[in-house]
């Protein structure tokens, strides 16, 4: 399978914290997806470049996560439980199909903890969102992923969230269609989208199925 990393490199995110937290699994439709958060680490990382952590954050995050691997294996047991919930609750709807209620459930419990620690703080003249939490707990990435999930779950914008037409291979990518026409169909034309017009022009001219 081709990789995804063009797709990013080229500016085709999702335009959601959520949904680009979803894909952080090649091929997540397929059956043999591909991890790209392998380790705490990794997450911490994507959670910086996402602003989700400031560096001192980050670099707290990690020391606190030194020399624990029972907590750290926790930690991405939920952030995998978390991501995929997210993944099939936007894949169900996308399809028309009804959301499980297990994954509801596992989104609302990662609201819940999120939510209890929230709080409105001032910066400068500013009012912004913040964390009652001094604790910088292993998980708190987590938290705003799944605001950002029910904030788009309970939107205008939920009917633009499609998932990539290239179910053949099993992309998976999710995205929000914000194209004029609404007609937007492939993740990236670069990736899916030509190799969909590649499998076309081959089976017109071998005398294969025409999908």
């Amino acid at each position: 399978m081709a990789e995804k990393k063009d797709r990013i490199d080229h500016g085709t995110g999702s335009e959601s914290l959520c949904l680009d937290f979803a894909n952080t699994v090649d091929w997540h439709g397929s059956d043999k997806p591909e991890e790209t958060l392998g380790s705490y680490g990794e997450l911490v990382e994507w959670s910086r470049r996402q602003g989700l952590l400031g560096s001192e954050e980050a670099e707290t995050l990690i020391a606190k996560a030194e020399g624990t691997a029972e907590l750290e294996a926790s930690v991405m047991n939920k952030a995998r439980n978390l991501r995929e919930a997210i993944y099939r609750l936007f894949s169900a709807n996308s399809h028309e199909r009804l959301p499980a209620k297990a994954d509801l459930d596992v989104l609302n419990s990662n609201l819940a903890r999120g939510m209890a620690r929230t709080m409105i703080t001032v910066e400068g003249d500013r009012f912004q969102w913040g964390w009652a939490d001094d604790d910088t707990p292993l998980d708190m990435m987590l938290w705003p992923i799944a605001r950002s999930a029910a904030e788009l779950l309970t939107s205008e914008r939920l009917g633009k969230v499609k998932e990539c037409a290239n179910e053949e291979e099993g992309c998976g990518w999710l995205f929000l269609d914000t194209s004029r026409s609404q007609t937007r169909v492939w993740c990236s034309m670069k990736s899916c989208g030509n190799r969909a017009k590649f499998r076309r022009y081959y089976r017109a001219h071998s005398g294969g199925p025409r999908r």
